[in-house]
């Protein structure tokens, strides 16, 4: 190693102290971020058609509610290339910071919002933005907290740590499940009028406490390291689409089974289950909770399961699940009973999501060399959240109409998008293909570094 390459003191110690830190403020600055993005989903189900959208009939008004929530989804891409550009540039830190002031703000914004009694659909377009806001947001946010875990984890556990920021969207929905659920139980004119806001404007303590975990965590050893070695790259997302083409399109391919499935079962079902099927709000948020909390487990298990036989290997299996799980899911839902309702979503959430989901973070970023690493995941990663995520409560909705309300035509979908993530999986490279440039700086002994 030559001189300009040697780590530096406080190089060496952040690497045998601070993965820690980095992981642990990876997972709680995640769980804020998602807390914020569910809540309006679950709003969005449940709450914004009437207050936002009351001239509509139910049906279309719910669907005008899903709309907005899409815009979060198709603004993910462009968060993706603008915060991965200066996110390989600049460094991770500093992105990461930004884009949870961009998702608390706008969060805390939308429980001031004038409903359309007060100012017709300007509300609706306020909503928009800010929805558009946090979209950008959580484009960024999601590949530099993966990086910042996965880059500062020792050898051999890549997987686990990278599976931390994954695991806190468990706690996120866990909280926005308890707010909402909270609200829900209040009479329903107090909750249209006033009681909705109050989980949005709580965010404000989320923020600040975010804020104070995130300031604290050092920059990525990888991205360091690839700034000393000169290997900084002018647009990473060009270098990405003319080097890397085949890897982007595979991650694509995967994850977009995984993000639909996610919001199918979460957010769609969450309509469906209460406006179809009869069954009570807070039955369907407090088996939200259940699911939410075995993926909590689930997702560091799956993370660590990883790095033992292979990170591809748990997601292919969790692709399976949505084959076999999909029908067994709403046949739970329609018996109507707790037991069964609890069970489909930990079944959907606490089991096949987490398989998917757990080994993503070291899975995906393996794909890519650390010098357009936040860029290329981050990429391919939003893209297909916008297709998956965005259009799954839409598609859903409109397959059930298809089929008469049988969900039939839903669980072929989601089938079919296991079948294509299975095989997209399979395609990817193993986590060891870019080691020998992105393992950890060495652990300090009496010696110093290793050369």
């Amino acid at each position: 190693m030559n001189t300009q390459e040697k780590p530096s003191g406080n190089e060496t110690h952040r690497t045998r102290k601070g993965y820690v830190t980095a992981g642990l403020a990876s997972m709680m600055g995640t769980t804020i971020e998602w807390y914020d993005f569910f809540l309006y989903g679950t709003a969005a189900a449940l709450i914004f058609n009437k207050i936002f959208f009351p001239a509509f009939d139910p049906i279309t008004g719910t669907l005008a509610a899903f709309a907005t929530y899409s815009v979060g989804f198709f603004a993910r891409p462009l968060g993706g290339i603008v915060f991965g550009h200066f996110g390989d540039k600049v460094g991770r830190k500093s992105m990461l910071l930004i884009t949870l002031l961009m998702m608390g703000i706008p969060t805390i914004l939308i429980g001031l919002i004038p409903s359309y009694d007060q100012i017709g659909y300007w509300g609706a377009v306020l909503l928009v933005l800010m929805r558009f806001l946090q979209g950008i947001a959580v484009g960024g946010e999601w590949g530099g907290a993966v990086l910042m875990a996965v880059e500062h984890a020792p050898p051999g556990k890549k997987g686990f740590f990278g599976s931390l920021p994954q695991a806190g969207v468990a706690p996120g929905l866990i909280l926005s499940s308890l707010a909402m659920g909270a609200v829900a139980k209040m009479p329903e004119a107090d909750m249209l009028s006033w009681g909705w806001r109050i989980p949005f404007l709580a965010s404000v303590i989320l923020l600040l406490v975010g804020w104070f975990i995130r300031v604290k965590v050092a920059e990525s050893p990888d991205f360091e390291r690839m700034e000393n070695r000169g290997k900084k790259v002018e647009i990473p997302v060009m270098e990405v689409l003319r080097k890397y083409p085949r890897e982007t399109l595979v991650v694509v391919g995967a994850r977009l089974a995984e993000v639909t499935w996610f919001y199918t079962t979460v957010t769609f079902a969450l309509a469906y289950a209460t406006g179809t099927l009869g069954i009570a709000r807070t039955v369907m948020l407090d088996a939200t909770i259940w699911g939410a909390v075995v993926a909590l487990v689930m997702m560091p298990a799956c993370g660590m399961l990883g790095d033992k036989i292979g990170h591809k290997w748990v997601f292919m299996l969790g692709t399976l699940g949505i084959v076999v799980c999909a029908p067994l899911f709403f046949n739970f839902l329609h018996t109507r009973e707790v037991f069964w309702i609890n069970a489909a979503a930990v079944l959907a959430i606490g089991l096949v999501y987490a398989c998917l989901y757990g080994p993503e973070g070291s899975l995906f970023s393996s794909q890519f060399p650390p010098e357009v690493r936040y860029t290329g995941i981050s990429l391919a990663v939003q893209v297909s959240g916008a297709i998956g995520g965005g259009l799954a409560p839409i598609m859903a909705t409109w397959l059930l109409a298809k089929g008469g309300g049988d969900p039939a035509y839903v669980t072929w979908y989601l089938s079919a998008l296991g079948v294509v993530a299975c095989i997209s999986a399979f395609k990817m490279h193993g986590t060891e293909r870019f080691a020998g440039f992105s393992k950890p700086l060495a652990k300090p002994t009496l010696q110093g570094p290793t050369p």
